[in-house]
């Protein structure tokens, strides 16, 4: 049988401190493929670690589980979506009606190789930010491909988790309704590409709840930290900031548009530093006051 690996009362030590158990965290059996890179697997399988204080007069503080965001991995990631010709910059008319210096459409990593790896962002953004799911569900349409290669590659990394997404149209034979995939049941994590007014999300919230289950955390691969609009006036919070502070949800961002601006100010070129200005003058305008500045809470 296959189970997960684990070590107790090693002697691990150093002058305060002792390694006392250490076991992998699974979600399953690894799958029959993985016994032939077992390194592989060893270097990818994520470890839960208890320490024990062996120096009395100075207190073990043990940090939070939850990791930090890495502005390297977001900015990667701002590159790999520049390089993809996903995230052009211009004159782009928002669904707000407002005219951005920038848009990002991931419509348009539209190969396997560019599909891999946005998946390999999105695992390692999840993975790193703590949230806990039972299940990803994706959104018609564009979250249906994005929830299926993030299950692959979180199982790849030794998380695997069921996935569902939405039909648009009810389907009136075979199966039938608007599901397809795992049923919905846990904790679900949404998987989108942006969001920007927020519908999309409580949309795909009453389609978890009415099957009985529960819309936990939502994750996206770009936040742009800008005002939302609500009866075409624009309003002092943004779509993530509402989706976090009204509707209860955990959102995780690969990046954000604070993390675009660090790309632009990074990169040489003429070109790009009339980006950045551009994009600046309009976060100035448009932009939401960060209340917490890590990319999930």
């Amino acid at each position: 049988p296959c189970r997960p690996a684990s070590c107790s009362n090693l002697p691990c030590t150093s002058d305060a401190i002792a390694l006392s158990s250490c076991t992998q965290i699974q979600s399953g059996c690894v799958a029959a493929i993985h016994f032939s890179t077992p390194l592989l697997v060893a270097e990818r399988m994520p470890l839960r670690l208890r320490l024990v204080n062996l120096n009395k007069e100075f207190p073990l503080v043990v940090g939070s589980a939850q990791a930090p965001h890495s502005s390297g991995l977001a900015e990667e990631f701002v590159g790999f979506a520049v390089e993809s010709g996903v995230l052009r910059f211009g004159e782009f008319k928002t669904k707000a009606g407002r005219m951005s210096p920038y848009f990002f459409n991931a419509g348009l990593f539209n190969d396997g190789a560019q599909m891999d790896k946005l998946a390999q962002f999105y695992a390692q953004a999840l993975l790193a930010s703590g949230i806990e799911f039972d299940m990803v569900f994706g959104p018609a349409y564009k979250g249906i491909p994005l929830a299926a290669t993030v299950a692959v590659e979180l199982s790849r990394r030794g998380r695997n988790v069921p996935f569902a997404y939405n039909r648009k149209e009810a389907k009136d034979h075979g199966e039938g309704g608007t599901l397809v995939g795992a049923p919905l049941q846990g904790r679900v994590l949404i998987i989108d590409d942006v969001m920007s007014a927020g519908t999309a999300a409580r949309e795909s919230i009453a389609l978890i709840q009415a099957a009985g289950a529960t819309p936990h955390a939502v994750a996206i691969a770009l936040d742009r930290q800008e005002m939302a609009t609500e009866n075409g006036q624009d309003v002092a919070h943004s779509a993530v900031q509402y989706v976090r502070h009204q509707l209860g949800l955990q959102v995780c961002a690969i990046a954000t548009l604070a993390d675009l601006l660090e790309y632009l100010s990074h990169t040489a070129g003429a070109q790009m530093a009339s980006h950045h200005e551009r994009v600046l003058a309009y976060r100035q305008r448009y932009g939401v006051e960060q209340l917490n500045t890590a990319k999930d809470s």
